[in-house]
């Protein structure tokens, strides 16, 4: 560790930066799943909107908005990554990118019927903000944590945003259900909602902003870039060493073995969480109370998923403990093929909150554990990249599968696929190779 790098495992580092997963879940629970989606379905566009001469049904539009904000995030992450581990911006970049995403969250309030385009480019700003400064946030971990307590310190970031995230949930979905007594109406409710997120975000990320220590820059900008303006300068540094990094890529194999390992298995649990409500309302005929009460109870018991794990990583090693995740989520899609009431909806949802904690903690914290600290940003990067090329194709496979058998329940229990690929590649993954390597370096 450099003499001018902040402390690792202290307590208020960590804490300032368990804080910005309070505040940004309060986004994605409330706006981008809770929320939005419906507020632009039933309000914004119920008919669909017209673009190029043609109809497009709303959910249509948001499944395309949503796509290509993962797109710029997919293109975008190593390079800015590469950016901010040379400059020593990793907590600039993340607070710009919270304090952009929490404007525009604001600035839905704004959008009303037939507001389309309004709406959906603002919500574009507000998730690819979200999705970057995640970038930025999780590229922390190495440098605040020590290679023993890191398990436990990705864990307590996911149960500080599961525990934030679903309290703000909870005050949103108190506002809207006693809309009524308040003297709104049900739209305006919603979007009270939406500005409550967005004061959240921004308000928490100021405990982050005081308390997340950065080491200052440790390298100099080469000499041929020097009489350079510094963003254009610094881009190309960026770009540079995201190429090396992409031309050494051999030396990370294992590092590469996880991440595809991780692209199948995430991809699977991001399809579970995106899936889950529209599963329980056409599937199993839920009502939305049951549903967004489901919602809150995975939340809740996240955040002992995601401690309880990684407790257990400690005693059984992270790399078997995230296979076991894999199994019990395996046990999870096959279990949800025979549900039929809302009592084994609730039951599954207890089960999704255990395992959901305990396999995005500890995927965290195993790629950190295998990272060259000096590149984080940049690695943390491509770890955005894969999980969000991933999760392009599980929503495409339930899609296809639904449509040609007429059954979610078929759609549901074919992830169980890509659970096993996932769970067999990590048999692969030797974590001292992956850690000699980056004892070596990336650069």
């Amino acid at each position: 560790m450099r003499p001018d790098a902040p402390a690792k495992d202290n307590p208020k580092t960590v804490f300032g930066w368990c804080m910005y997963d309070w505040a940004n879940s309060a986004y994605f629970t409330t706006v981008a799943v809770g929320l939005l989606p419906d507020y632009f379905a039933s309000v914004v566009a119920p008919e669909g909107a017209r673009f190029g001469g043609r109809t497009f049904a709303a959910d249509t539009l948001w499944g395309a908005t949503v796509g290509t904000a993962t797109f710029l995030a997919f293109i975008s992450a190593p390079f800015l990554g590469a950016v901010a581990d040379f400059s020593a911006a990793k907590k600039r970049f993340l607070l710009a990118f919270a304090y952009t995403g929490s404007l525009f969250t604001l600035l839905l309030y704004f959008c009303h019927s037939g507001d389309v385009a309004k709406t959906l480019g603002f919500f574009m700003v507000t998730l690819v903000a979200f999705i970057g400064a995640n970038v930025f946030y999780d590229a922390f971990l190495p440098h605040i944590s020590s290679p023993e307590r890191m398990d436990w310190v990705s864990g307590k970031g996911y149960a500080f945003g599961y525990l934030g995230g679903g309290l703000q949930f909870a005050l949103s979905l108190a506002l809207v259900a006693g809309h009524e007594r308040l003297g709104l109406t049900l739209p305006q409710a919603a979007r009270l909602a939406i500005v409550m997120a967005a004061v959240w975000w921004a308000g928490f990320t100021f405990f982050t902003a005081h308390y997340l220590v950065e080491a200052p820059a440790s390298e100099r900008l080469p000499e041929r870039y020097r009489n350079w303006p510094r963003p254009l300068a610094y881009g190309a540094v960026g770009a540079s060493r995201t190429l090396a990094t992409l031309r050494r890529v051999r030396r990370f194999r294992h590092l590469l073995i996880f991440l595809v390992a991780f692209m199948l298995y995430d991809d699977a649990i991001q399809t579970v969480i995106n899936m889950a409500t529209i599963y329980g309302k056409v599937e199993l005929k839920l009502t939305t109370l049951q549903l967004m009460f489901t919602l809150l109870l995975i939340q809740g018991i996240a955040i002992f998923g995601a401690l309880g794990f990684s407790r257990l990583a400690g005693w059984m090693g992270t790399k078997r403990a995230i296979m076991l995740t894999l199994g019990l989520w395996s046990g999870v899609v096959v279990y949800a093929y025979f549900i039929t009431t809302a009592a084994e909806y609730f039951l599954l949802g207890l089960v999704v909150g255990i395992v959901l904690g305990g396999s995005q903690a500890l995927s965290r914290s195993y790629y950190g554990s295998m990272v060259p600290e000096e590149a984080s940003a940049e690695f943390y990067g491509f770890y955005t990249v894969f999980s969000k090329f991933g999760a392009i194709w599980g929503p495409w496979v339930f899609a296809v599968i639904k449509q040609m058998t007429g059954s979610s329940r078929l759609a549901i229990v074919s992830l169980v696929g890509l659970f096993v690929a996932g769970l067999i590649l990590l048999l692969f993954v030797d974590e001292k190779k992956a850690q000699q390597a980056k004892q070596a370096g990336a650069f």
